[in-house]
């Protein structure tokens, strides 16, 4: 489902991520665990296409997320997913008025948007209450019955919650 090979990001001497590969079978819940600064998010972007890599491939599905973002992150369907992220009473509201736990149901609506194969969460339950937490949780394994899902975090307890597989970054 994803191949990741000999990815590195450098940002001038300073390397982020080095010569990381692995693989990601679809169907599964795949956790990301290590401390800040370790290469997490910037492995993330780099997944979702936000950031180029220095070297390296990534490839979802078979589509190099490099050569084909498009084809790679094809979106629709947003009423749907607002029910599925619990979102849709907040529907005429401004994000930024938002309380942090709805911000990250927003975020996770985005993510979910045309039915991806591989959803990449970043930190999903940063910042939330125990109550949003367990929320959050519960609608990420929902998630992992029907798509691949990539998360990163740096709580141990929270990739070992909902993942079924954890792979440990540490100085990229």
């Amino acid at each position: 489902m994803i191949e990741v090979t000999n990815l590195t990001k450098r940002y001038g001497s300073h390397v982020a991520v080095n010569h990381l590969s692995f693989r990601v079978e679809k169907g599964q819940i795949y956790g990301f665990l290590g401390p800040n600064g370790a290469g997490k998010s910037t492995t993330m972007n780099i997944l979702t296409g936000y950031l180029a890599p220095t070297e390296g491939t990534v490839t979802i599905g078979g589509t190099d997320i490099q050569k084909e973002p498009e084809e790679a992150k094809k979106k629709e369907q947003v009423e749907q997913v607002m029910e599925m992220t619990q979102i849709t009473d907040m529907r005429g509201r401004l994000i930024r008025n938002l309380s942090k736990g709805y911000r990250q149901r927003v975020g996770l609506a985005q993510a979910i948007l045309g039915n991806p194969e591989v959803i990449i969460l970043d930190e999903p339950s940063v910042g939330l209450d125990p109550k949003q937490i367990i929320e959050i949780r519960d609608l990420i394994r929902k998630l992992g019955e029907n798509h691949t899902v990539i998360l990163s975090s740096h709580i141990l307890s929270e990739v070992s919650a909902v993942c079924d597989h954890i792979m440990i970054i540490s100085h990229g």
